[in-house]
């Protein structure tokens, strides 16, 4: 056996990966294809149902450990037994969810995914997933589920807060730039593979409904919905993917060639390892209502190219494996899924170093001061300052200061959807609506403990339940560092007297709380307001995985109040927690000042208190279009010529009969405590040929007098073309630092190609003509505008053609 090739690390992991499929059993091989969710007792659950070994192993078990190195010895524990299991002692991938950070003990929480697009800084985004990478890798887990690269445009759909938001283009960035630094750019043996997900169209559903149909015509399906996952293949490397639960035009995801092989590999070129979304390749049976068995789906999914099934083994059975000894299917088939297993596992190095590193190596790792700078400043670049009448930034002067809502002296707000603050909360049975997991068999909490959290009542008005208090003493045992937004003022101005008052809750329409709450704003010389929902799994939520509203509005208990404290005339903040964005009438119209701070992680409440207090100047800009109401939905910027609030029909409406047809904020949006100045636009040449790069460049200059940041936003317009094209598109973007007075110029390079689109023979066109230039603050805000020319067609590989411009600063 010494001789294997497969144990040669000097050699292809292609080649080792042949040697050793060429050496397997078909029981070995099968093993390799299906998921290990740990229960109670994984080494039992191993030797029962897992004889062979597993490819990879859910690493869900963490809610209930209580540190790192509980994480570190559990995977140890696990990975051995597989590898004693399997015949050629074969290690598993052990996969976790990575959308905020690491979703176990000890990890830094990152903002929520809308939360991280609202940096519009893939630089940063980089750093962000290199910290991630480096602490995954230390506890023994190699395959990141994240970044996810759905484009949302809906904020009816409860999981709006994990994207980045309802432009293809910023989707691009930011997700390109997650994917390197976490696969180490293609440095696999020291990285993890990054899955995207979810593959393809799942946030465009009908009714904004969490696994429904998804009705998307195959041009924009191309166009918008693809070109994420396109550029994390083409200019990444993307090496996993995961598939969205929904069906396409009657195919389901799961267990369609045509899109799993066929457009994901053939079309895309994509050529890394699927996985199944938990359960989805069952849900051909039980929900969708294709196969008649649970291994008929299988097959289906098999035979579609789904290389591993996930959390468990399900329909990768041993029926299906019956079906293939006999021929009934071919066994190239499963040897295609092995293979990229084998070659995933080779490049990450598993076969020589299977398990977490030591103990120092790793404690070096997680006590780096560079994880905190990295969370500190994604939180504060997250932040939207969406609306301020001068009322901010605060100064640092003795005043009176009420601080109002459920949100302001909680830690749990703070986390949202997919951080470890919501698993840990899950795991004490607060009702699940985390798809494809039952957390009451794999949790080992204990009721004494913990006390029992679950109970029947609901926030009147709503069928959200109540959160129980312990809830919140649980998160901050998990994060003894991290303080309430209600603590963190305090600290960020000694000179100040604060009051909280709880006010109302976060859902429903309770208002027995509202008087003393006014009170207390009565006594104040300036009242700060926090608003919004709560974001995560279960029936405590409002809004997350699986929890969708046809309301995008504030909670009434809410609403109802700042139309009350608007009667006192006091200056008023608002700060808006949640996994989508404010949408409220009353805020808009009585609030001095808004700002957007989603789900911003364990050092949000430090980075809200310096935007606050003007520590920090505010730059964060929205990734999203805010609809006044959901009987706007969808709506989003760049929609096409003659739709939308750009309809253009002949008729005496410019609006809807109750409701403007333009949205409440508009993408790009953000306002900062400085202002600033476009001028000298220039393009390099007035027509270019379709192969060479277009060269924008403008100069931006801090006309204020505090040190700012500011978002340079290029936006593209074909004016005519032979196909009905968007009123405008995100071509490129920088975030530009300046000190009072400066100016620096922000220059562009973009391919021609990026201007391609599908024409009527769905082939892709970079189409001769005009072309317009707008350079601006916002969609809505453009500065200064510019013109070329380009001079013929031509047809391209849209595998290779341009995704976002690439940009250098310069004073």
């Amino acid at each position: 056996m010494i001789d294997a090739k497969y144990l040669n690390p000097s050699l292809p992991a292609i080649d080792r990966a042949e040697d050793l499929l060429s050496r397997m059993s078909l029981e070995e091989k099968m093993s390799q294809i299906v998921g290990f969710l740990p229960g109670k007792d994984p080494i039992e659950q191993l030797e029962k149902d897992y004889p062979h070994g597993a490819g990879e192993v859910s690493m869900l078990f963490v809610g209930q450990l209580r540190d790192r190195e509980e994480v570190a010895n559990q995977v140890t524990q696990v990975q051995q037994k597989i590898m004693d299991l399997s015949g050629h002692r074969i290690p598993a991938i052990f996969h976790i969810e990575t959308l905020t950070g690491g979703l176990m003990p000890d990890a830094t929480v990152f903002p929520s995914g809308i939360g991280q697009a609202s940096t519009w800084n893939p630089s940063l985004q980089h750093k962000l997933a290199s910290v991630i990478r480096s602490q995954v890798r230390a506890v023994g887990a190699t395959h990141a589920f994240a970044p996810v690269l759905d484009i949302s445009r809906d904020s009816r759909f409860g999981r709006q807060g994990e994207t980045y938001g309802e432009d293809p283009t910023l989707a691009a960035a930011m997700g390109a730039a997650y994917v390197l630094g976490l696969q180490n750019s293609g440095n696999l043996k020291e990285g993890a593979l990054a899955c995207a997900k979810h593959f393809l169209g799942y946030h465009a559903t009908q009714g904004g409904i969490h696994a429904a149909s998804t009705p998307i015509p195959p041009r924009a399906l191309r166009e918008v919905y693809a070109k994420p996952f396109q550029a994390a293949i083409t200019k990444a490397g993307l090496k996993s993917v995961m598939n969205t639960y929904s069906s396409i035009d009657g195919e389901a995801v799961a267990g369609s060639r045509a899109i799993m092989t066929d457009f994901l590999r053939k079309e895309l070129g994509f050529d890394g390892v699927t996985v199944s979304d938990y359960t989805s390749i069952l849900e051909l049976h039980t929900r969708l209502k294709l196969c008649e068995s649970e291994t008929d789906a299988g097959e289906q999914a098999l035979l579609a190219g789904m290389d591993i099934e996930l959390p468990a083994k399900a329909c990768y059975n041993d029926e299906l494996m019956k079906r293939i000894r006999d021929g009934k299917i071919d066994m190239d088939a499963l040897d295609n899924a092995v293979r990229r297993v084998l070659i995933a596992k080779f490049k990450l190095g598993l076969f020589e170093q299977p398990f977490p590193m030591g103990k120092y190596e790793r404690e070096m790792i997680f006590v780096d001061p560079l994880n905190k700078r990295v969370g500190g400043e994604v939180a504060r670049q997250s932040l939207v300052l969406l609306k301020n009448n001068g009322v901010l930034p605060l100064k640092h002067t003795r005043q009176k200061i009420a601080v109002i809502g459920h949100h302001a002296s909680s830690v749990r707000s703070l986390f949202g959807g997919y951080t470890f603050a919501t698993l840990a909360e899950n795991m004490l049975g607060m009702g699940n609506t985390m798809a494809g997991v039952d957390f009451e068999k794999i949790s080992n909490l204990s009721v004494e403990e913990f006390g029992t959290l679950r109970d029947s009542y609901a926030y009147p008005g709503s069928l959200v339940q109540i959160e129980p208090a312990k809830v919140e003493e649980i998160v901050r045992s998990y994060y003894p560092g991290t303080r309430s937004l209600f603590e963190q003022l305090s600290l960020a101005c000694p000179e100040a007297e604060f009051a909280h008052a709880y006010g109302y809750a976060y859902a429903g329409n309770d208002t027995s709380k509202h008087e003393e709450a006014l009170v207390a704003a009565a006594e104040a010389d300036l009242v700060i307001l926090t608003l919004g929902g709560k974001h995560g799994w279960g029936m405590t939520c409002t809004t997350g995985e699986g929890i969708d509203a046809t309301d995008i509005g504030l909670p009434e208990c809410q609403e109802s109040f700042i139309r009350k404290l608007a009667v006192l005339g006091k200056p008023t903040v608002a700060i808006h927690f949640d996994g989508r964005p404010i949408s409220s009438d009353a805020a808009d119209l009585h609030a001095d000042a808004i700002l957007e701070a989603w789900n911003p992680g364990q050092y949000g409440a430090e980075a809200i208190a310096g935007v606050l207090f003007g520590d920090t100047n505010p730059a964060g800009r929205l990734p999203v279009s805010v609809a006044y109401n959901a009987g706007q939905i969808p709506i989003y910027y760049n929609h096409d010529n003659g739709s939308s609030y750009h309809v253009g029909t002949a008729n005496e409406f410019t609006s809807y009969v109750d409701c403007p047809r333009e949205p409440r904020y508009y993408f790009g949006h953000g306002l900062s405590y400085t202002t600033f100045a476009y001028s000298n636009l220039q393009i390099e040449q007035k027509s270019y040929a379709p192969h060479e790069p277009l060269r924008v460049s403008v100069d931006v200059e801090n006309t204020g007098d505090l040190y700012g940041e500011e978002v340079v936003q290029l936006y593209v317009r074909d004016p005519y073309a032979s196909m009905v094209r968007p009123v405008l598109e995100l071509a490129g973007f920088a975030r530009i630092p300046l000190a009072p007075k400066e100016k620096k110029t922000a220059k562009f390079k973009m391919e021609m190609s990026q201007f391609a689109f599908l024409d009527a023979n769905m082939r892709w066109k970079i189409e001769s003509g005009n072309m317009d230039v707008w350079v601006g603050s916002s969609s809505r805000d453009i500065r200064v505008t510019g013109s070329f020319h380009i001079s013929e067609d031509l047809f391209i590989d849209g595998k290779t053609r341009g995704f976002f411009a690439d940009v250098t600063i310069s004073k």
